[in-house]
């Protein structure tokens, strides 16, 4: 496909669904996406939670929707997005960033009910909302999958199942590139490292220490000298959504300030 005739099938095609997108980087992403001109299912747990993501959309003149799924179960993330589907149109973007992590600890005291519920939203879900849209995609001709992984995936000395389940995401997505390339579909990896996010306002707390001081002890050794905040992920996954990424797939993009060990 030539570039102005990607273009106009993006154009064409304007539906995006973000998971996890009632605050923090799904919000921010989700918010950008609209900007850009998709309309946005947005995704979460509670669709009262998707209210304010819903309203600052909306309220901004974009369209979206709150729809209300448990992404680490099939049958609701089958209804969901056939939910979006008919009241938004089908789907050609994907960013599957819901995900959470459990208390730091190590292998012998970790619980098989603890994996299974990080593995579960962080790895099944993308799985199951991936399987869900890409008939959309292939039908269309044209889509794009934004799978959010960490630099957790390198190794994290307290949460095996976290970075297993972010590790075996950048596996998913370069397969996904391979099996649907030839439909026009793109499949990318962002790898956020430390974002302003509950999460890591969790680990401060873990830690017994101060947001702020948290967060002044992670910029030090980071070579930007900040840490990240979520527009720097909505960013890239603005562009990786765009019809300009469309020679862009199987990558894994590190949005962590400085190159990562």
């Amino acid at each position: 496909m030539t570039e102005t005739a990607e273009v106009r099938a993006a154009q064409a095609r304007r539906v995006a669904i973000v998971t996890g997108a009632a605050r923090g980087i799904g919000a921010a992403v989700a918010g950008q996406l609209a900007r850009d001109g998709f309309a946005v299912g947005v995704v979460d747990r509670h669709e009262a939670e998707c209210a304010g993501t819903v309203n600052a959309i909306t309220g901004n003149g974009g369209t979206a929707a709150a729809v209300a799924a448990d992404v680490a179960d099939e049958s609701a993330v089958t209804a969901a997005v056939a939910r979006i589907a008919a009241e938004l149109g089908p789907p050609t973007v994907l960013v599957n960033n819901a995900g959470f992590g459990c208390a730091d600890v190590g292998i012998t005291e970790m619980t098989t009910q603890q994996w299974d519920a990080v593995t579960g939203v962080n790895l099944r879900g993308p799985f199951f909302l991936a399987r869900a849209v890409s008939p959309y995609m292939k039908a269309a001709g044209w889509g794009r999958i934004i799978n959010m992984s960490s630099i957790s995936a390198l190794g994290d000395a307290g949460r095996a199942d976290y970075a297993s389940a972010k590790a075996g995401l950048i596996g998913f997505t370069k397969t996904l590139a391979l099996q649907l390339g030839p439909h026009g579909v793109t499949a990318n990896a962002i790898a956020p490292g430390f974002i302003v996010s509950d999460m890591t306002r969790a680990t401060a707390r873990r830690q017994g220490r101060s947001f702020e001081e948290h967060r002044r002890l992670a910029a030090q050794s980071i070579p930007v000298g900040r840490v990240g905040e979520p527009e720097d992920i909505a960013h890239t996954a603005s562009y990786l959504a765009s019809p300009g990424a469309g020679f862009v797939s199987g990558q894994v993009i590190y949005v962590a300030g400085g190159p990562v060990n």
